[in-house]
């Protein structure tokens, strides 16, 4: 905390000399004198001896109101009388009080004329030093002062480093500055709970809102950040960034939803000079007409405002709506740690939200001096191999200390001068070496953050009917109205312009605009800014959006292209229940996911299509550039389409790769396979349980936090693009989701044979099959699907066969199917049709001529009708016939028992008389006997007691009886 100065109004506190409410007596000693170095002992006495006189009168006035309640009333009320020996230890305990508050009263007294002594001597001491001063008050510890006596809208406080010590500019030098000539870039802090995060902002910020620094009393007395804070320090416009252009994107990115009204009209500001123009289309189709533009013919400042995110477990929400409002990240992490549980989540969040991170390795100093590079060298290594696999496996690391020895001290360098009001937000000195006392490698910090930092990619349509505006503080300012602060997320906003609050169904009109402390004409993507509406009750929003009128709906339910996180360890199942994070929102939601396979084969369609033009136009994506973290096109997640007359395959749950068998793009399976460690696209249907307002092409986060705190596992389970909208009463019906099915019967029976003529092969055009419908089935339902042979033939049926379920199938291009073999009715139903009707996606082959094979012509019989047994083997002797059917259990060396041979008899013959004969199978030359007849088509019954391995359709031979 700052000490009082010739220009700082404010006056040392006790909590400032008290060690256990974080103040730090031996800053202030150094600015005594010797002589009165003993003044701080005295406060400190003096205060001691009045905690201990508060304690003992609490005592005595809580064990006086116990007596009074418990004893002398319920007497009083029963009508007896009261006891003296009580009355007389009231007495007594009352006159004790008395005596206690007399002393309270005198030791306050002392204690606070000490204190305005030190004041007084510290306000002189200060008016000879060269210091540089707070300009407001609102970073104090102290819970007695107050924190909003500005007047400004934004209620920011500045500070000023000197020039030598860190390159901060100060509010004098910013002054100078028009606030359309300073560029924003939001940067996200993140990392696990205690890893000294807020510590780094305090000593890199220079600039402090109402909201910055765990000004709240919840976070003071817990010790930890519970909400966003938000701070900022400026600097030159980096070098780097001077001749680097700025892309400006005009995304023509319609909403996929009809009712809700994204303008693309609105105040084009025409750049006056332009270096060149880029066409890329993302994934999608989504083409982008980009402008480039110099940042120095633009900008002459560069502020860099530092989002402030929890670490806890318990704030995964927070943190989320937080990262989504950020250009890059500073993934802070413990270098006495490394990697934690909610480290490893801030990663994951970053993913989805940036295409720039930092690794910063906090608390160095808790390392040996003489083994310090080692260690730090070694927590590199560790951190880098917990990148790998990620974006960010090349990204930037620097070791430093935000708070040497810990977040309550402060240490102070020797033989320096001396900052009042810097960095840190407290007392700083500068040591021999020109370094910040307090602090270890923070100008390194800077460095690698300024040699990171990349032209932010902005909306060239800064249109009043397309703005959005998220919204993290609202407090009310006597005599002027209620301020909104926060982030502009697209468009742009004026004074008088009319915004909406969607979940308060209210329109207000803008009352003035400011940032950086003073007013601004307009406001633009990225723009960190104070908004100024009248007559609207602050405590009616705390956090959310804001938008240009009609722009964002009340949506039930949505579908979103989604992708699951890698990390994320259970299953997706369709039908759970996910936090669903929409913004600064947060709520439940059921999913159910599809489309896997579909999904793929569309962004492989696209993908050819995007290099296709890019090829044609000579041009390439712009890679690299920041952007705000609430698009989806950071998380990977392209922008597609979704066509509700498009089939698609059911799943009941998100799978995790896709087979191949399921005709996806080689190259999708090969690609996933390569190990790029992403898994499928899938659509996904959100259903709010709690309606959410938010645009289309929103970033959306599923969550299973209600996952153990403590459990080791990643609770971010998905990200996702809202690409349609969806209200279950009237959509439900359209979303053409189908099961395959599929019957299986037999052939029971040829047709005549025909000679194909194109091919010259033996072929039927007509069969009888059995085996896939039931005798009572009403055939004429089915008539006209389609049957499939394992050949890949195709008929259809046209009618029934008999009274027993036969049916009758017609192939236009002819098919060699045998008696036995299988038929295939493959169909789909689609999950929401209430008729279950029989859906199929093929079609007939197209005719193929034949000549018709007549059959050989049967020998009349003889009129004497011979059955003479001896004469009948005598004529069958050497006979040919065919297998047709192998019967009977597998034998153990693999080979069938029996097989139904044709061709060896006919209709009039005596199969009985013939029962034993030796046949054999001409290809296998293996040998069975004939067991009987089999029908009466003079089809036979041949066993082979060691088998028989010959196919159907192999000769057999009988031999001489």
């Amino acid at each position: 905390m700052p000490p009082p100065t010739a220009n700082n109004n404010r006056k040392i506190g006790i909590n400032d000399l008290r060690a256990d409410k974080g103040g730090d007596p031996d800053r202030y000693r150094r600015l005594l004198l010797p002589d009165d170095d003993d003044l701080i002992n005295q406060v400190l006495t003096h205060d001691n001896q009045r905690r201990s006189i508060l304690t003992s009168l609490e005592s005595l006035r809580s064990q006086s109101s116990n007596l009074q309640k418990n004893v002398i009333a319920p007497k009083k009320k029963a009508g007896e009388e009261v006891p003296s020996d009580v009355l007389e230890q009231l007495k007594e305990w009352k006159a004790e009080m008395a005596t206690l508050s007399n002393q309270l009263k005198c030791v306050e007294r002392e204690r606070d004329d000490t204190l305005t002594k030190i004041n007084d001597i510290i306000e002189a001491n200060s008016s000879g030093s060269t210091i540089s001063t707070d300009a407001d008050t609102s970073v104090n510890t102290n819970a007695t002062e107050s924190t909003s006596s500005s007047n400004t809208l934004e209620q920011e406080t500045s500070t000023e480093h000197q020039q030598q010590q860190l390159p901060l500019l100060s509010a004098e030098q910013i002054k100078t500055i028009p606030p359309e000539r300073i560029l924003n870039i939001n940067v996200g802090v993140l990392g696990h709970v205690d890893t000294g995060k807020t510590s780094l902002v305090k000593t890199l910020s220079s600039v402090l809102s109402t909201a910055a620094l765990d000004k709240s009393k919840q976070s003071r007395a817990r010790g930890i950040t519970l909400d966003l804070g938000f701070s900022a320090f400026l600097l030159p416009l980096p070098e780097q960034l001077r001749g680097e252009q700025q892309t400006i994107s005009n995304s023509n990115n319609a909403s996929s939803d009809n009712n809700e009204s994204e303008s693309n009209s609105g105040d084009k500001k025409k750049k006056k000079k332009k270096s060149g123009s880029n066409n890329s289309r993302g994934v999608g189709g989504s083409r982008s007409n980009s402008s480039n533009s110099n940042l120095d013919q633009k900008y002459d400042l560069l502020q860099v405002t530092l989002v402030d995110c929890p670490g806890h477990a318990s704030l995964i929400r927070t943190i989320i709506g937080g990262a989504q409002i950020i250009d890059m990240v500073l993934l802070v992490v413990d270098a006495t740690k490394g990697m934690q549980t909610q480290t490893a989540e801030c990663l994951v969040i970053a993913e989805m939200t940036t295409r720039n991170l930092i690794v910063v390795l906090n608390k160095i100093d808790m390392f040996p001096e003489n083994e310090r590079e080692e260690r730090v060298q070694l927590a590199e290594k560790k951190i880098c191999m917990a990148l790998r696999g990620t974006k960010f496996e090349d990204a930037k690391m620097v070791g430093i200390s935000a708070c040497v020895g810990g977040e309550k001290v402060a240490a102070v360098g020797d033989g320096g001068g001396l900052i009042i009001g810097g960095g840190t937000g407290g007392v700083t000195t500068t040591n021999a070496h020109g370094e910040v006392a307090g602090t270890n490698n923070i100008h390194g910090l800077l460095d690698v953050l300024q040699s990171q930092m990349r032209a932010p990619n902005r909306d060239a349509r800064p249109s009043p009917e397309r703005f959005h505006f998220a919204v993290d503080h609202c407090f009310p300012i006597k005599g002027q109205g209620t301020v909104l602060t926060g982030t502009c997320l697209s468009g742009s906003a004026r004074p008088n312009d009319m915004v909406e609050f969607p979940t308060l169904a209210t329109q207000k009109k803008i009352k003035g605009l400011q940032m950086f402390r003073r007013k601004a004409n307009i406001i633009q993507q990225g723009d960190r800014a104070g908004i100024c509406v009248s007559n609207f009750d602050a405590k009616l929003m705390e956090r959310g959006t804001i938008a240009s009128p009609g722009t964002i709906k009340l949506i039930h339910g949505a579908i979103a292209v989604v992708r699951k996180v890698r990390f994320f360890k259970g299953q997706l199942n369709s039908g759970g229940k996910f936090h669903v994070s929409v913004g600064h929102q947060t709520v439940m939601a059921t999913v159910t996911f599809w489309g896997a396979r579909e999904i793929a084969r569309q962004v492989e369609r696209e993908q050819e299509s995007q290099q296709q033009q890019m090829a044609s136009n000579g041009n390439a994506p712009i890679l690299g550039k920041s952007s705000l973290g609430g698009t989806a096109d950071l998380a990977g997640l392209p922008r597609l389409k979704f066509d509700w007359n498009q089939d698609f395959l059911h799943q009941d749950n998100y799978l995790e790769s896709i087979p191949v068998s399921d005709d996806v793009l080689t190259s999708q399976v090969e690609t996933r396979k390569d190990g790029d460690g992403q898994t499928p696209l899938h659509w996904a249907r959100l259903e709010f349980l709690t309606p959410v307002y938010c645009p289309m092409d929103s970033l959306v986060i599923g969550s299973r936090l209600d996952t153990e705190v403590n459990a080791n596992a990643c609770r971010l389970a998905f990200s996702g693009r809202l690409v349609e909208r969806y209200d279950e009463r009237q959509d439900n019906g359209r979303l053409k989701s189908y099961t395959k099915k599929e019957k299986v019967g037999r052939c029971c029976r040829l047709g005549d044979p025909y000679r194909r003529s194109d091919d010259n092969k033996l072929v039927r055009y007509e069969i009888f099959g059995t085996d896939l419908f039931k005798k009572e089935t009403n055939m004429s339902q089915f008539v006209g699907l389609l049957i499939e042979t394992d050949s890949g033939d195709v008929g259809s049926i046209q009618s029934s066969f008999g009274s027993s379920g036969k049916f009758r199938v017609h192939f236009p291009a002819g098919t060699g199917l045998k008696e036995g073999d299988s038929l295939y009715l493959r169909f789909k139903r689609y999950a929401n049709d209430p008729r279950k009707a029989i859906h199929q996606d093929g079609a007939l082959p197209q005719a193929r001529i034949g000549s018709r094979v007549d059959p050989p012509v049967k020998k009349k019989k003889k009129k004497n009708g011979s059955n003479n047994a001896d004469e009948q083997s005598s004529t069958k002797n050497g006979a040919v016939g065919e297998i047709e059917k192998l019967k009977g259990d597998i034998l153990e060396n693999g080979k069938s028992p029996m097989a139904i041979v044709s061709g060896l008899f006919t209709m009039a013959d005596d199969i009985s008389k013939h029962k034993g004969r030796k046949v054999v199978a001409v290809t296998t030359e293996e040998e069975g006997s004939i067991h009987g007849s089999f029908g009466k088509m003079g089809k036979v019954k041949v066993s082979f007691e060691n088998g028989v391995s010959a196919e159907v359709g192999s000769r057999v031979k009988m031999l001489a009886a």
